[in-house]
Order: structure tokens, then sequence, then C-alpha cells
């Protein structure tokens, strides 16, 4: 076999491989999150199978030294990598509604049979690099140059297949088709090569694309996650950051989940804006400045964490056709949005939306805001960059002189440590912090205003019912009053130095599921 077919080798199995790992995060990530805890779990097992891999893999080749014993190690990882997505998915659709349940242990369970679904094709992947470095090898003279060489081409392959799956496949053909791809590649070129080698052995293994492809035909017919009983699929599909669904109910309401579908991200209806959620109390964090606060006062909205725009399309309905920033990362959610949550140019003429990440984009603006909203939730857990006292610094650089901020917080109904750290790094920038608790859900709105205020001017503006008040928001403010909540010292302040807003979250998250009331738990996004 010669050197150049075995850089191939080298170079589409190296590329093979991290494409499968960083699909690997994305097949977990779809129901367990993008956490920290998820990725380091992905990572560290990927590398221990490729430790195991590297190692047998170098003893067998001395041993075995034939490219036909290489090439056939290759089409068993192929083979049984492509197998992952499609055994696994109904391990993963069970996960999610276990997610989704706070089913703890089943949860757990799904996640680690699903990393040891990796564990042989992983390991014999890792056998490769070894046996190419082995059989390209002539003489002892060259052998530092020629494994150089193989590292090399690998990781440059690796490079790739870090980049495409993420940018290009996933978003184009989706988490499972994306492994089918890679995986047949590799398969193909091995299969081609021992054709030339052992043809009758070749043949042997035919039958395993055969499986795969039957088997993939029965496995990705539906969607990952299937709709609730009493609402129909309007959407389904995979972006670069996203498993995205848009579920429609018997009523009309259309609602926006992203990956393992723990909470609402958007809601819609054609004819009803407000909907008693998390979304509506944006709407009264205007109103702890001194009363009478009139409702012309709230000039304009930037909002990190845009979703589908329904915070956005409550303002307008409030506050009128006022100048408002949308920031959202996705820009497939705002495509759906679009198209589904009537987020354009003809029903919302004043929202200007921007792709990117909202922290950056926040500093590319020149202008300043009434009203600086931050949802930029992927539940439980809220960016760690969007959280510091730095970040809150440049929030405050750009609101006006009676310029409020909301923050969406998650807690649960007996631990408040993430909103307490989260206010008292607000304190560190504000003169005032309030919280609304909103009712039947885990969610508070922190507010924090440029101004010195009290809690109790949102009470004193309810009472003034300035500006004919729409009956609508005066029923939000009415709401907002009596959600009012205490705040309680912290000793944790987030910065960009120190931020272990995960860490605090997945210790909320263990508490809450150890104190036996998983059944409940749901941090909702709304």
């Amino acid at each position: 076999m010669s050197k150049r077919f075995l850089y191939t080798i080298a170079f589409t199995s190296g590329m093979t491989t991290l494409a499968i790992e960083l699909s690997a995060s994305r097949l977990l990530g779809n129901v367990f999150g993008n956490s920290n805890l998820v990725w380091a779990n992905v990572i560290g097992l990927m590398l221990l199978y490729l430790t195991v891999g590297y190692f047998a893999g170098g003893r067998l080749a001395d041993k075995m030294p034939r490219a036909a014993v290489m090439l056939q190690i290759i089409l068993w990882a192929t083979f049984l990598s492509a197998l992952i997505p499609l055994v696994g998915r109904p391990i993963i659709t069970r996960a999610a509604s276990a997610v989704f349940g706070a089913e703890a242990a089943l949860a757990l369970g799904s996640f680690f049979v699903i990393l040891v679904l990796f564990s042989v094709p992983v390991t014999l992947l890792g056998m490769v690099s070894p046996f190419v470095i082995r059989l390209a090898v002539t003489d002892v003279e060259t052998s530092g140059r020629i494994a150089g060489q193989v590292y090399a081409i690998s990781t440059f392959g690796s490079l790739l297949g870090t980049f495409l799956p993420v940018l290009i496949t996933i978003p184009q053909i989706g988490t499972a088709r994306t492994f089918l791809l890679f995986a047949g590649l590799l398969f193909m070129i091995a299969f081609i090569a021992l054709l030339k080698v052992n043809r009758r052995r070749a043949l042997l293994y035919l039958p395993m694309p055969i499986v795969v492809a039957v088997l993939a035909y029965a496995a990705l017919k539906g969607p990952l996650r299937q709709p609730a009983a009493d609402a129909r699929l309007r959407y389904d599909g995979e972006s670069a950051y996203n498993y995205i669904q848009v579920q429609e109910d018997a009523a009309g309401n259309r609602y926006l989940y992203l990956n393992e579908g723990q909470g609402v991200h958007s809601q819609w209806h054609e004819t009803e804006i407000f909907y008693g959620g998390t979304w509506d109390y944006f709407l009264a964090a205007p109103y702890f400045n001194e009363p009478p606060f009139r409702a012309d006062e709230v000039a304009s909205l930037l909002l990190i964490g845009l979703a589908a725009g329904t915070i956005p399309r409550q303002h307008i309905e409030i506050y009128g056709d006022i100048p408002m920033v949308g920031i959202e990362l996705d820009p497939a959610i705002l495509a759906v949005g679009a198209e589904f949550f009537d987020m354009n140019e003809t029903s919302m003429p004043s929202l200007s939306t921007q792709v990117g990440d909202g922290r950056f984009l926040l500093n590319q603006l020149d202008r300043q805001f009434s009203v600086i909203g931050i949802d930029a939730y992927r539940p439980p857990y809220i960016p760690w960059h969007l959280t510091t006292v730095e970040f809150f610094e440049e929030v405050k650089a750009r609101l006006t002189e009676d310029g409020v901020v909301a923050v969406n917080v998650g807690r649960t109904d007996t631990d408040r440590r993430l909103v307490d750290a989260l206010s008292s790094t607000l304190l560190q920038v504000y003169p005032s912090v309030h919280a609304l608790d909103v009712p039947q859900s885990f969610n508070t709105i922190l507010v924090a205003s440029r101004q010195p205020t009290e809690a109790d001017n949102i009470r004193a503006n309810l009472a003034f019912r300035v500006d004919s008040v729409d009956a609508r928001l005066y029923d939000v403010l009415a709401d907002a009053a009596g959600a009012l909540a205490p705040l309680a010292y912290s000793e944790i302040i987030f910065t960009d130095d120190l931020a272990p807003v995960e860490n605090l979250v997945d210790s909320i998250v263990l508490d809450f599921l150890l104190a036996g009331r998983a059944a409940e738990f749901q941090l909702a996004d709304e």
C-alpha cells in the first residue's frame, strides 16, 4: 500500500474521529444541554477511548503489520459509528422525556449509555494512526519524519472534522446524517482499498452499508421529540446551535422549543398577545421608576435573547412602534420567528434584528435604551458572560437616565442562590435592584434601575393609572406588584475573572433532585 494512500487514510480517519466527537456533543446536547459538565464528559471519555485505541493499535500493528488488518478495523469502526445515532435514537428520545419530566436516574443513565455506545468505534478509530505509521515506516532512519507527517496530516483532517459538522453538515442535514456521512466516507475508502488487498474478505463487509441503510430508513423518519398530545408539529430542524421545534396546540397557540424542550422560548397566537407568563413581566420593569411614570416615557427596547419575538410583540402592543433592537445568536431561530411567529417587517416594522453574541453586539451599539432585557437562557443555564459586573457596567452605559435592565433568572421554590448571586452582582453596578417571582414558574425577573428606586414605586404607579393605562398593562402591573419578592445578600459576585454560574446551577439542580421532588422541577424559559 502506497504512502499516499496511507496518508489519505490518516487524513480521513482524523477528520472522521473529530466529526464524531463534535456530533456526539450535539447528539447529547440536544437533550442534556451544552454545559461544561456535558462537554467534560464527552471530551474526557473520547480521550480515554482514543488512549486505549492508540495503545492497542500500536501493539497490534507490531504483531500484525498488514494493511488488511488495519482496513478491517476501519470498516468495523465506521460501521459501529454509523449505528450510534440509529441505535441511540430511542434512548435519546426516552431521555428527552426523562429530562422534561425530571426523572433524574433515567436521564443520567441514558446519558452514560449513549457515551458507552462510542467506546468501541472511537477506540477502533484510535488504532488507525499507529497502524498507518507502522505500515508507512520502511526504515528506522525515516521513522521520525514519517510519524511527524502522519500526525500532521491526521491533525489537519481533525481540523476539518471540527469545523465541517458545526458549520455545514449539522445545520444542513442534521446530526444523525452527519454521523452517516463521515462514517460512510471513511468506510468507502477502506472498502475500496480492501478490495485491492483481499477481494474475498472485502465482499464479506458488503452487508454493513445495507444494514445501516435499512436502520436509517426506519429510525430517521420521525422527529427526535414528538409533539405534545394536544399539539401538532409545525417545524422540526437543526441549526448550527440548536435543535428547533415549533408546536401548535388546538387553540392556535404556537410554541418555540429548543434542544431538550425544557422551556417555551416564545409563544404566539393570532389574536392573543399576553399569556400570563414570564414575558409579560418585562413590560413592568420601567414602572419601578418614580411615579407618576408614563407609558410614553418608554422610548426604546434592547433585548438580548430575542428568540421568536414574544417580548417585542408585547411591547409594540403596549408602547407602540418604539425603536427596538433584538439580538439572537442563532439565525435559524430568526427565520423560524419570521415564518411562524409573525416576527417580520410587516408585523414588527420597528424591530431591528442582529445575529451574534449578545455581549459583543451590545458593545457595538452607539445608542441608549429605556429598557434592556436579558432573556438568554438555555434552561436551566444562563451564559456566564452575561452575568458579570463588567457586563452589567457595559449594559448601564447603554441605558437612558431613567433606564432599567430586566434579567430573567432561574430558581427553585426553595433555592434562590442564583437569584441572590445575580442580584448582589447587579448591586455592584446599580443603586437599586428589585425581584419579581413569576407565579407558577421557576423564574424571577430581576430589575435594576440606573437611578435609585423603591420597590413600592410599582404599586404607586399602579395607583396613579396615568395616561388611561391600557387595561392589559394595568393587569400586568397588578400581577407584578403582587409578585414582588425580597432579596438576600450573597457573597458570590460574578466577574469576568470568576463567574461560577454553571457550578451554582448544577448544585441547585442536584439538590432539588436529591430532595425527591424531581417531578416538579422545570426551569421554564417563558
